[in-house]
């Protein structure tokens, strides 16, 4: 009987107790969690440092970026803008 009761203990203790297998598992998985954010984390930083390197060295990226964030065109270029009936329709006033 105090055999059983010492196996049942001991039992619990692994299962369900502090630093048993349940939080070992559960610690696991945040590890990989985490793991996977980082790697994300990563290439997003390689993205921004190779943008960063554009931006440094190349006149073609700041032009790139001028066009398409700010709406620069060049000297001598002319700006077409087309606008589809829906986008028309609703800056239409009542």
């Amino acid at each position: 009987m105090v055999l059983t009761l010492l196996l049942i203990a001991l039992q619990y203790k692994l299962w369900l107790g502090e630093d048993g297998l349940r939080e070992i598992w559960e610690l696991r998985r945040a590890i990989e969690s985490q793991q996977a954010e980082n790697k994300r984390l990563s290439e997003r930083n390689q993205g921004l440092a190779a943008e960063v390197a554009d931006l440094k060295h190349g006149l073609e990226a700041v032009e790139e970026r001028a066009r398409s964030e700010l709406g620069m065109i060049k000297k001598g270029e002319v700006f077409y803008q087309l606008i589809d009936e829906q986008t028309r329709d609703l800056k239409r006033p009542p």
